[in-house]
């Protein structure tokens, strides 16, 4: 088992997150049970992702949840861009949060290939 808050993975994530919970607490409040719910969700779904596949003993699981945090992120992604075409956040907040994306995104993906590299280097299947 890992401890999910020593990856920066899982620390930038959080970063993520907090920064999409201020951002949408400017919306319309018409969007309450709409965009902001769901962005929120997705958002607080990457680091909790990271935290369940984290806990369990198998690389093969870590990998799993590692790929859908990308996913969420992902969401997240295309709901920055709706929130900015939108006219919820302005081209700045938009390209700020949506390169945390692409960074937590990216780290995901190196993370995935180191754990698969190293299970593979020990003789197991992934």
């Amino acid at each position: 088992m890992i401890d999910y808050r020593n990856l920066e993975a899982w620390q930038r994530a959080h970063e993520l997150t907090l920064g999409v919970y201020r951002e949408t607490s400017g919306f319309p409040p018409s969007e309450m049970s709409g965009l902001i719910t769901q962005m929120r969700r997705a958002a607080a779904s990457i680091g909790s992702n990271i935290a369940e596949g984290s806990g369990h003993d198998s690389p093969r699981q870590l990998i799993k949840y590692l790929g859908y945090a990308k996913a969420s992120a992902s969401e997240v992604g295309y709901q920055l861009l709706l929130s900015r075409d939108l006219g919820f956040i302005d081209d700045t907040n938009h390209r700020r949060l949506a390169q945390q994306v692409t960074g937590v995104r990216q780290m995901l993906h190196r993370l995935q290939e180191s754990i698969e590299r190293r299970h593979l280097d020990r003789g197991g299947e992934v």
